[in-house]
């Protein structure tokens, strides 16, 4: 069994507040990641999302478990209705103007993937890859970006 965790770095011509204001306002998410009815940059917040893969919708519950402002979130990962449990972390490194960020996500063998193929690791590794290098990766381009701000 591959327990080897998906991993997808990048880095973005963007400051560091920038990148971590968009992976903790939930209204900046909404825009590049999914639509959040609630979230919360604290430990033990727990957040829920609706995901669809060729029609199949699958309920997605989650509660942070590490906040280290303006470097680390990390938070569970599961399905409504489904067996497994994993944790997806996301890592931001400055860079000056610029931020690394390495998103990994663990835990996914303890998905039912012989229930549904969406819970393939390809799957993952293809989702993380888009949203991180072409969907992030749009929203936070210098032509798009807002103004100022600061890491909360």
């Amino acid at each position: 069994m591959d327990t080897a965790p998906v991993v997808v770095e990048e880095t973005f011509d963007a400051p560091i507040y920038k990148v971590w204001a968009a992976i903790t306002d939930k209204d900046k998410m909404k825009q590049w990641y999914f639509d959040l009815a609630a979230f919360k940059a604290e430990v033990d917040f727990e957040f829920s999302f609706m995901g669809e893969n060729d029609g199949r919708k699958f309920k997605h519950l989650c509660r942070i478990t590490e906040i280290m402002p303006g470097k680390k979130l990390a938070h569970t990962w599961q399905y409504e209705g489904y067996t497994g449990m994993s944790v997806v972390t996301f890592e931001l490194f400055d860079d000056g103007s610029k931020t690394g960020v390495k998103v990994t996500h663990e835990g996914l063998e303890s998905f039912p993937v012989t229930e549904h193929k969406d819970f393939a690791k390809e799957n993952f590794m293809g989702g993380w890859t888009y949203i991180i290098g072409t969907s992030l990766k749009r929203y936070l381009s210098p032509a798009l970006s807002e103004g100022a701000g600061e890491i909360k």
